[in-house]
């Protein structure tokens, strides 16, 4: 597969899974324990995807653009109240 494949967004959302029994249900990505929000937390704290991709070595670029499309997804659906 090469680094940046062109994938549609279900494609991207095939990626990332939740089942009970991996992770506690949590959003992974497919094949890995490597949940969804902390591939976010990291890049919101400004980790760099190079370094995450070097933390994670079973991680690939489009895992990490699928972790943002499932957040983009539940962005659009859903929102949670921040405090002021």
């Amino acid at each position: 597969m090469e680094d940046n494949p062109k994938l549609t967004k279900q494609e991207l959302l095939e990626r990332v899974v939740v089942d009970q029994d991996i992770s506690f249900g949590k959003p992974c990505i497919r094949g890995t324990r490597i949940w969804v929000s902390l591939i976010l937390d990291n890049l919101a704290a400004g980790v760099s995807e190079d370094e995450i991709l070097d933390a994670y070595p079973t991680l690939k670029k489009i895992d990490i653009r699928a972790a943002i499309t499932y957040a983009a997804e539940l962005a659009r659906d859903r929102y949670v109240a921040l405090p002021v």
